[in-house]
């Protein structure tokens, strides 16, 4: 008999992340239990009741911006198959970057890290361990200048840079040091950044137990979260069609070693440097 698997998913009240689950949840067997999680637990709950699929599904509260309580809920599970990292904080056009770093990195770094540092040790031989990013995370979204601060360094050293870029956001010097003025993207390149330092340490340990550590890029989905952002489209993914091979990613047999710590959309790397010098 198959051993019951576990899969969690943050930020999964709406969007991506309840796509996520309700499709792993068509997809998973019955003894399966996939968790649906956010902060707020009315909605927590009224998410996790729509949801009709094969595998069991439950509703849990988490924070992911409380490292405390994402090691608890590690402790608390032991062991997992599949942890996908998906929770991202709002941005809004109109407001100063000073205004929402703070909420935003919490939730889309800090949140991440989190997800990293508890769920990292404790996934199954043979899981995956993703986290949700997007195409503008790669090192050509900033000036070359800074490509060193992410490339080639310990999830230790991403926190730390991090930090430091949110401080100059605040402090006003963000610009002056080359970061663009769009949060988004030092967010993406760093969540990015965070997983390939995280899947460097463990590489060899993991493909041989056929596990993955990787960042998926979705695409363009039409969700709430992107509405402000974009004017077209007509060439959006709906969340339940953007979901679908990243799913097909999380239930695949076996890992493609060319996958593994990378940035990945639609089954294909997305490279984290450009093919030719600027």
């Amino acid at each position: 008999m198959t051993q019951p698997r576990i899969a969690l998913v943050t930020g999964a009240n709406q969007g991506i992340g309840y796509a996520l689950v309700e499709e792993l949840a068509s997809r998973m067997n019955p003894e399966d239990l996939v968790l649906l999680t956010g902060r707020n637990p009315d909605r927590v709950a009224a998410a996790a009741a729509r949801i009709k699929g094969v595998a069991k599904v439950e509703g849990r509260v988490l924070d992911v911006t409380d490292g405390e309580a994402v090691e608890r809920l590690a402790e608390e599970l032991g062991v997992v198959d599949i942890v996908v990292s998906n929770a991202v904080g709002p941005l809004e056009p109109g407001k100063t970057p000073s205004e929402q770093v703070d909420e935003f990195v919490d939730v889309a770094n800090l949140g991440a890290q989190y997800m990293l540092r508890a769920f990292g040790p404790r996934v199954r031989a043979g899981g995956r361990l993703v986290v949700v990013a997007s195409s503008l995370g790669t090192l050509e979204q900033l000036p070359e200048e800074l490509w060193g601060r992410f490339d080639g360094v310990s999830l230790e050293d991403v926190e730390k840079v991090v930090e430091e870029w949110r401080a100059a956001v605040h402090e006003g010097t963000a610009a002056a040091q080359g970061w663009p003025e769009w949060i988004n993207l030092p967010s993406k390149v760093a969540q990015v950044a965070a997983v390939r330092a995280v899947a460097a340490e463990q590489r060899d340990r993991d493909l041989a137990d056929d596990t993955l550590v990787a960042s998926v890029c979705p695409g363009l989905v039409d969700t709430r979260a992107s509405r402000p952002w974009f004017d077209d489209f007509s060439q959006a993914k709906s969340p339940e069609d953007a979901v679908q091979p990243i799913v097909d990613l999380l239930l695949a047999d076996h890992v493609d070693p060319a996958l593994y710590g990378e940035l990945v959309r639609d089954g294909k790397v997305i490279p984290w440097k450009p093919s030719t010098p600027r």
